[in-house]
């Protein structure tokens, strides 16, 4: 869109009580948002606003400047789309409840169609972190962009191992681009917009609400194909991200957890009630969206020990944590040995250190390869 249109809806996204309904509204009636800006405080009844947006629409326009708005955009470096846009994404114009105006920072491509919302606890177990670095590393591998809302725990580890894997990943935020929460992930951000996109429905300079972020879960789940939630309590968040995405007639998976967890309640409820399907590995989720020939591309590239040596190693590292110095008494090989095979195997993707030198396998080695290794 212009950006002499741009200004306006950029310009009402600031009204307070001026969303997707009323935006509707004042469109569908004056013809555009530019003579929605101007029109009298009688046509905006006409229009079908009530009392309160009115003088809502009354305040905002003393206050705020259309033509501030799109130069205070401009050198943010932030991309704003409205719902006529063909940057837009075209997934997110089906949803009910869809943002009038996306800001983006970094790019959405054509590709990023092919997403999946990845969500949990903010309080993962070593568990819940091993199944989300391990699904989502191979899911991304698949060409799948992972889509999560840049939260500390699930979602970190969903865009950190999707960074970390050399794919895509979107974060969706509760608040404006330029005031990044948590703040610790500020440097993640970074990556994100250099590797993919962040998105929200907020202005630049909003700041994060409580009231902002179940409702920022919609369009994380409007925008993809379906919605893996991995370790969640009975009243996480994840789950309002869940329903969100079956009232939206998306896929809902979820990861099956002990049932001594409180961080496995919500993601078991899930599969019980049928409300998600099972998922142990990404094949069950590649298949249920019908990306079965991506699945069969993972299968045939996948990595395997380049010799003898990685062989040996990987029969004593399971995916339970494993210390170096145990792998050097099962194997009779010395700590330096193994340390630099081990770091060679990590940066494959084969094995993972996940703190004072423990070890996890990230991946299965295929029975052809295991038997013939042995």
């Amino acid at each position: 869109m212009e950006v002499e249109q741009l200004k306006y809806w950029l310009a009402f996204s600031r009204i307070r009580l001026i969303g997707r309904a009323r935006f509707k509204l004042l469109e569908s009636y004056f013809g555009s948002m530019e003579a929605a800006w101007s029109a009298s405080e009688g046509g905006l009844r006409v229009a079908g606003l009530d009392r309160r947006a009115v003088r809502s629409v009354l305040e905002g326009r003393g206050k705020i400047e259309p033509d501030a708005e799109a130069e205070k955009l401009l050198k943010s470096g932030v991309s704003a789309f409205t719902w006529h846009d063909d940057e837009y994404p075209s997934r997110l114009k089906e949803i009910y409840d869809l943002p009038p105006v996306i800001f983006v920072k970094g790019d959405l491509q054509p590709d990023d169609e092919r997403s999946i919302a990845v969500v949990g606890t903010r309080n993962p177990s070593h568990y819940g972190r091993q199944v989300a670095e391990r699904l989502v590393y191979d899911i991304a591998c698949a060409g799948v962009t992972i889509v999560s809302g840049l939260a500390r725990g699930v979602d970190g580890v969903a865009h950190q191992t999707a960074l970390d894997s050399g794919h895509r990943t979107v974060a969706v935020l509760g608040s404006g681009l330029d005031i990044i929460y948590p703040r610790e992930h500020t440097k993640l951000s970074e990556r994100i917009a250099e590797n993919g996109a962040l998105v929200s429905e907020h202005p630049l300079g909003t700041k994060p609400d409580a009231r902002n972020f179940p409702r920022r879960n919609r369009i994380m789940s409007g925008m993809t194909l379906g919605t893996l939630v991995i370790e969640a309590g009975a009243r996480s968040g994840a789950l309002i991200t869940a329903r969100q995405a079956l009232e939206e007639n998306r896929e809902v998976f979820a990861v099956p957890g002990s049932i001594l967890s409180p961080n496995s309640e919500g993601t078991n409820r899930l599969i019980r009630e049928s409300a998600a399907k099972l998922v142990t590995t990404c094949e069950d989720v590649l298949e249920e969206l019908n990306l079965t020939v991506v699945a069969q591309q993972i299968e045939m590239a996948a990595l395997f020990p380049e010799d003898e040596n990685e062989a040996e190693l990987l029969r004593y590292i399971a995916f339970e944590p494993v210390h170096v110095d145990e792998v050097c008494r099962s194997t009779g090989k010395s700590a330096p040995d193994v340390s630099s095979t081990l770091a060679m195997m990590e940066l494959k993707g084969l094995v993972k250190q996940v703190g004072g030198m423990n070890y996890v396998r990230m991946r299965e080695v295929s029975s052809e390869y295991a038997a013939s290794a042995v």
